[in-house]
């Protein structure tokens, strides 16, 4: 093992086998198909554990087979202020979007993010996390593709402006903003407009 000095001073002994290999071989973790891909466990906030770690609430595996899946097990999982699962799972239909409804899931996704700095103790990145996801969201209709926008940026804005005047907002979204899609075609008309 070696030792390397730290910025703040202290010294972090890093495993010869955890360092990157001089011999060439690539030792990252690998999917199936030989993408890489981090196997370690990880706490519920996202933070990357130590193989084999125990007593330790852990993020849950998900393979949704369709991106409803990934939004209704995205929606649970924000429900239980899991919100780096949430948006693991929510980027599913980000990435399958396009046009208005790609900018709400992008902003949807950051407010989750948010909340996994907040419940980090990162007071700055949730702040600075909270103004991108109102960039976003502060254009869209109020409803669309079942979620109360206009919810969503009420608990974004005043989380902001929360952290914006010292105070450490919970992290407690509520429930995910779900919206009852009221006319289907009155509402696929707003978002056709922006």
């Amino acid at each position: 093992a070696r030792r390397y000095p730290r910025p703040d001073a202290r010294e972090v002994e890093v495993p010869d086998d955890a360092r990157s290999p001089r011999d060439g071989r690539d030792r990252r973790d690998r999917r199936d198909d030989g993408r890489p891909e981090q196997a370690r466990p990880r706490d519920r906030t996202g933070r990357p554990l130590p193989y084999g770690t125990t007593g330790v609430a852990l993020t849950e595996p998900a393979d949704p087979a369709t991106i409803a899946d990934a939004v209704a097990l995205g929606v649970t999982r924000w429900d239980e202020q899991r919100y780096f699962e949430a948006h693991e799972l929510l980027e599913h239909a980000w990435k399958a979007a396009s046009g208005v409804e790609r900018d709400l899931w992008k902003g949807t996704i950051q407010v989750a993010v948010a909340g996994v700095h907040l419940q980090r103790g990162n007071r700055l990145g949730a702040h600075r996390l909270l103004g991108r996801a109102l960039e976003r969201l502060d254009t869209l209709p109020d409803v669309g593709a079942g979620v109360d926008v206009a919810r969503l940026r009420t608990l974004a804005r005043r989380a902001r402006d929360q952290l914006a005047a010292g105070v450490a907002p919970d992290a407690d979204w509520g429930p995910f903003p779900t919206a009852a899609m009221p006319d289907a075609d009155a509402t696929a008309d707003a978002w056709s407009e922006r």
